[in-house]
């Protein structure tokens, strides 16, 4: 059936129409799948908005479409956007706005009961999806928006926030919509608007040869060994960088003298045959492509632009474009950047964290040949480096997983591109050296932080970057931790997830360097001490040996709960309890009730009295630490005196000893 209608039934609608307006219920019906996003997909849609708030140009910003069939009776099914839609209802319930219209999921009770129940989801059974959904979304706006800008954030998300509404007609055959939507071209990513920028400047031969390269490098998830397989790059064995510029690079056979910059957007290119022994490795990358182009572009303009500001310098990929804009493209820059992206791709694959494809684990490998046969090969072996660059990196990671905030990596990449030579030893005193630097030179200095300790744009680089050169020798010598994240007599203003992860790495570092050989012996004196130093008692050391950064530890929990810090009748107020010494990190796959629970309870819950150790304790070192003092407190006090003021400030002294 053909559409009768010749125009296009299209409506811009603001956040405020949607639930707030002409009244409506927006239905999504059963053949849509649960709502899934998590918390960097929410964090994100926050982040952007945030930064469209502040932007004096942008009184309207556009977050996409909604498609929906009018049943009749106000009732809009979705077919398109219900992820989107539903995400815009749990930031609107963090933000206290009270909505006139429904959002609905037809033949799904508990996701009905679920989205109606914010912001108590007092309800038996809940849709897990959307009860984590409004967590992320009001720890994100926490973590995000300054309170100062909290009602006029409120304001513009509302008004200045919009979507495209576009209501499919009645006279249409919605099975033939369906196959109109999924084989509908797409408009050119940024991404490819760049290639064709930067392509139009080469001559066909060179052409042919970046749109190889190009290809190779966007498969974020494959070595580029593997991709890119030509021994005249990469050794005999794959595992070396031989090339010194874009001009060494090999000449790509087949291509035509009339090249045209559309055929290449979409051209793949030719590989060099692969032997049938070559499986190809993949794994979950930390970074898209696009940011990866604007962290590449980073070091191509720092190396070489005279004056270049790297504080100025954007890593979010809403602004490719407008980073490409403001750099001179010619052939001789061409060939640069496109030679470090081919370079900088193989020191990611090679000698940074992937997350592995199987299961909840980092992995930091390099690709290689052995005979004819590709393998993939730990960095470091065995060896001490090995283990502490897997948890260091691994802890960077999980502590700046929003795609603009990954610091961190363009550093790692320009020591390795400004390094002859890539020693495991002196790379993993580079990467610990940033860790301690990020610390002590960025949060704990308090003019680099907000109003909620979030470090301000460009804190990194002024302190890791002075005049261009890398710096990782920490100068900041007046360390007041409780002046900046309080110390329980002052309501702390929030603690970042970094300040939390490297505690935890710290926490490991010394006991992988103080617990060796007969030290490892309970009862031994090193043992003994060890334990002494961390304030609890020997709570063995299988939650050391099987520490790891968890993906999913991402939520910041009260040991003791905020519902019970009343002031009243002996129990802990506000001010006692939002300090270091009674947060604890917790894995996202906890119970989400489990953040009510006393003290005594978490211990029942978390710490299986048969010595396994539970997926939410072996997430943090500190929360196992905690749960040990109160495991032998409740031996010797009385009920509900397991976890007690005392003991978060002796708690926090001894976490600040470790730290500092």
């Amino acid at each position: 059936m053909k559409m009768t209608t010749k125009t296009l039934p299209l409506k811009k609608l603001s956040i405020a129409e949607i639930y707030n307006g002409d009244k409506a219920t927006y239905e999504v019906p059963i053949y849509q799948r649960n709502y899934a996003w998590e918390k960097d997909e929410i964090s994100a849609l926050i982040q952007d908005v945030y930064d469209a708030y502040q932007s004096p140009k942008q009184a309207t910003y556009f977050i996409g479409t909604l498609v929906s069939f009018h049943k009749g009776d106000q009732v809009h099914e979705v077919i398109d956007g219900q992820q989107r839609l539903t995400t815009i209802n749990l930031v609107l319930g963090t933000l206290g706005v009270s909505l006139q219209n429904k959002l609905t999921y037809r033949a799904r009770k508990k996701s009905n009961a679920t989205i109606q129940g914010i912001p108590d989801f007092e309800i038996d059974e809940k849709d897990v999806g959307i009860v984590n959904g409004f967590k992320y979304a009001k720890e994100a706006i926490e973590e995000i928006v300054p309170k100062s800008d909290h009602e006029k954030f409120k304001e513009y998300f509302q008004e200045g926030v919009c979507l495209i509404h576009y209501q499919v007609p009645k006279d249409i055959d919605l099975n033939h919509y369906f196959e109109i939507m999924n084989s509908r071209g797409e408009q050119l990513e940024k991404h490819e608007i760049i290639k064709a920028r930067l392509i139009e400047k080469l001559n066909d031969a060179d052409k042919a040869k970046f749109n190889r390269l190009w290809e190779s490098c966007s498969e974020m998830n494959v070595y580029i060994q593997q991709k890119y397989h030509d021994d005249r790059i990469f050794g005999k064995t794959f595992r070396d960088f031989q090339v010194l510029n874009f001009d060494a690079l090999p000449v790509v056979d087949g291509h035509t003298n009339t090249l045209k910059i559309s055929d290449l957007i979409n051209y793949k290119g030719s590989d060099k045959q692969r032997n049938d022994d070559d499986k190809i490795d993949t794994f979950q990358t930390i970074m898209d492509f696009s940011n990866f182009l604007l962290i590449v572009l980073k070091i191509t303009l720092i190396d070489k632009e005279v004056g270049f500001d790297p504080t100025s310098f954007n890593l979010d990929d809403k602004e490719l474009i407008h980073e490409f804009d403001n750099v001179q493209i010619d052939e001789e820059f061409v060939k640069r950047f496109s030679f470090n992206l081919l370079k900088a791709k193989f020191l990611l694959d090679n000698y940074l964290v992937h997350h592995s494809n199987e299961d909840d684990t980092w992995k930091l490998q390099y690709w290689q040949k052995d005979g004819n046969k590709g393998e993939l090969k730990n960095l470091g072996g065995k060896s001490d480096e090995q283990h502490k660059l897997v948890r260091l990196l691994s802890m960077f990671e999980v502590s700046f997983t929003a795609r603009q905030r990954k610091n961190y990596l363009f550093y790692c990449l320009l020591y390795l591109f400004r390094s002859n030579n890539r020693d495991i030893n002196k790379y993993c005193e580079f990467v610990s050296g940033l860790a301690d630097k990020f610390f002590k030179d960025v949060y704990l200095v308090a003019d680099y932080l907000n109003e909620i300790n979030t470090p301000k744009p460009g804190s990194f680089d002024k302190t890791v970057l002075p005049s261009n050169t890398l710096d990782i020798t920490p100068h900041n010598d007046k360390f007041d931790f409780a002046a900046i994240y309080g110390d329980g007599e002052v309501k702390s203003k929030g603690i970042p997830l970094f300040v939390f992860n490297y505690l935890d790495y710290k926490l490991w570092a010394k006991y992988a360097e103080e617990l060796r050989g007969e030290g490892t012996k309970e009862g031994s004196t090193e043992r003994t001490d060890f334990f002494k130093t961390l304030g609890c008692a020997d709570l063995g050391l299988i939650v050391f040996e099987q520490f790891y950064f968890s993906r999913t530890r991402r939520s910041l929990e009260h040991y003791y709960p905020q519902a019970n810090a009343t002031g009243a009748n002996g129990a802990l107020n506000q001010k006692q309890i939002n300090c270091l010494g009674n947060y604890a990190m917790i894995g996202s796959e906890a119970n989400s009730s489990g953040s009510n629970w006393s003290p005594k309870s978490k211990l029942d819950h978390y710490l299986d009295a048969s010595g396994k150790i539970k997926q939410v304790s072996v997430a943090s070192i500190k929360f196992m630490i905690m749960m040990h003092i109160c495991k032998v407190n409740q031996n010797v006090r009385p009920p509900g005196q397991e976890w007690t003021f005392d003991d978060i400030k002796a708690h926090q002294k001894k976490m600040l000893q470790i730290l500092l």
